[in-house]
């Protein structure tokens, strides 16, 4: 079934205001990427006003009405751009005005006397550069995850510079070889091609967004919104996977830490003063276990760490210097006074005594109540972790 151009080109108006509602209307669910999802909604609009701009460019004078409609669709396409770039923090403002300003130098100096080659061919030069540059910005943005949305509409905008690029270097020749008929079946293919672009790209960024949103409720769900690492929930979830996926002979072992006379700090200095302690920790914590152990706050002022691929004698080695550093901390002052905090750990392994998250940290809560019992501030070993320290 052949479709006219002038269909072609209504169906990717209608697209690109679709495209340019939705995506406005998604900026009121996405707080933390409104100034992108605008950006990209004014290119869609954009886009739509140029093309049924197209339609009615010859009603114009001369190569007026054409070098308008390209220059509102080429604003169209930076704006896209721009709007891919703000993801990760970039702006192509000084090179958009220079790409404007030079395509509407083009239609100046040589519009009114080669009018159809400009159309034809140079006006899609600018189009495949800026199509070409918001696909590298989707590969390379470091401020967006890399999911199967961002590498299709890497591969969309990746497509759609090449067939832009192929009209403006290689259509002439094609032209002045076999005749006109191959730039009117340029002009439909490149048509045919615009339509999937105007409905996959808009469609792929806004899941795209909505794939980030649903990562940061999840990590907010898994998250101590005072400290900022792990949960309760999070640990077991994540301390299970660890244990079950473990290599046989793999050494793993557990921190349960326990803030001496937290009660006490919240009595006397109020519970803001607390919060500091809680949080000084805790940065403390995950800076000396590193990023490979499931830190987590599983109570009150009760953390505990799981460490793979740890014996007993490197765990407890992390545990004292945590302890350590913790110790010489004053997070917080009252009237001059500082107030100094102190931790007791309890160290756990995995073993035949401990084959389970639930027997390791009830082993280490042992040892923990242990190291309470003897004045705090200090680690404390569960029995079958010191017998392994021995050995």
């Amino acid at each position: 079934m052949h479709v006219d151009l002038l269909t072609l080109y209504f169906l990717v108006v209608g697209t690109l205001f679709a495209s340019a509602g939705m995506t406005l209307w998604e900026h009121r669910t996405h707080p933390r990427r409104s100034k992108e999802l605008k950006i990209l909604a004014a290119g869609y609009a954009t886009l739509a006003i140029g093309c049924a701009a197209v339609t009615v460019r010859h009603e114009l004078p001369g190569a007026t009405g054409s070098a308008l409609s390209n220059l509102v669709i080429v604003t169209g396409y930076l704006l896209v751009l721009q709007g891919v770039a703000s993801l990760g923090g970039r702006k192509y403002r000084n090179s958009s005005v220079a790409m404007l300003f030079l395509l509407a130098l083009t239609w100046a100096v040589a519009g009114a006397r080669w009018e159809n080659s400009v159309w034809y061919y140079a006006s899609a030069i600018p189009i495949a550069l800026a199509s070409g540059a918001a696909s590298f910005e989707l590969l390379r943005s470091d401020g967006i995850k890399s999911t199967q949305s961002r590498h299709i509409a890497a591969l969309v905008t990746g497509i759609h510079t090449l067939l832009y690029a192929a009209r403006a270097c290689i259509l002439p020749f094609l032209a002045a070889r076999y005749g006109r008929d191959v730039v009117s079946v340029a002009s439909d293919f490149t048509m045919y091609e615009g339509v999937l672009y105007s409905v996959v790209l808009p469609m792929t960024l806004l899941r795209l967004f909505r794939e980030e949103t649903h990562g940061e409720l999840l990590r907010d769900s898994q998250t101590d919104y005072l400290t900022r690492i792990g949960n309760r929930r999070w640990f077991f979830e994540e301390g299970a996977r660890v244990i079950r996926d473990a290599e046989p002979c793999g050494s793993i072992t557990l921190l349960a830490f326990d803030l001496d006379r937290f009660k006490t700090i919240n009595d006397r200095y109020g519970h803001k003063t607390g919060d500091e302690v809680l949080k000084a920790f805790g940065d403390i914590a995950r800076s000396v276990v590193g990023p490979d152990a499931i830190l987590a706050r599983i109570g009150g002022e009760e953390f505990a760490a799981l460490l793979p691929h740890h014996d007993s004698i490197r765990a407890k080695e992390l545990g004292e210097i945590v302890a350590k550093r913790f110790a010489e901390t004053i997070p917080h002052r009252i009237d001059g006074v500082a107030i100094q905090a102190t931790v007791s750990i309890g160290l756990a392994q995995l073993g035949t005594e401990a084959p389970t998250l639930a027997d390791l940290l009830a082993a280490a809560d042992a040892a923990l109540y242990n190291a309470k019992s003897l004045g705090g501030n200090r680690l404390e070993l569960a029995p079958h972790a010191s017998r392994s320290e021995v050995a």
